[in-house]
């Protein structure tokens, strides 16, 4: 395994992959917002996306602490009923759509500055501090 290739960095550039993705569906939906009969999409959850990857995962080291609560359901929803419709027509509501990009933008900062930590963490340790 190379140096620098770390489950942690494997998990950091697909999370990266998945807000890229899923700001483009957002912008998409965005850009459509007026056009009549459009519903609106979302990417699956990123959950959904490491299931079945050997990627970063809780591991209960002793008898004393809690297991996961996470619903993998709870994630991300689409729009609750797709039948409803907007003024427009469609299914789009931009105020979800920009609460989902601000959402994403978020993640996506936060994805980023954890990376940047630890290649600063790695860079101390081989005596190169970035």
């Amino acid at each position: 395994m190379p140096l620098l290739q770390t489950d942690l960095f494997t998990t950091a550039e697909r999370r990266l992959a998945w807000t890229s993705e899923r700001q483009a569906v957002l912008a998409r939906n965005i850009a459509n917002l007026d056009t009549p009969g459009f519903q609106a999409a979302d990417s699956r959850a990123f959950q959904q996306v490491l299931s079945g990857a050997a990627g970063v995962q809780p591991v209960r080291t002793n008898t004393n602490h809690l297991t996961g609560t996470v619903d993998p359901g709870m994630a991300v929803r689409a729009n609750k009923d797709p039948t409803i419709r907007t003024v427009d027509k469609n299914g789009v509501r931009l105020e979800e759509q920009l609460m989902k990009v601000a959402g994403t933008e978020t993640i996506h900062s936060t994805v980023t500055a954890i990376y940047k930590k630890y290649m600063s963490m790695f860079g101390i340790a081989l005596g190169r501090p970035v």
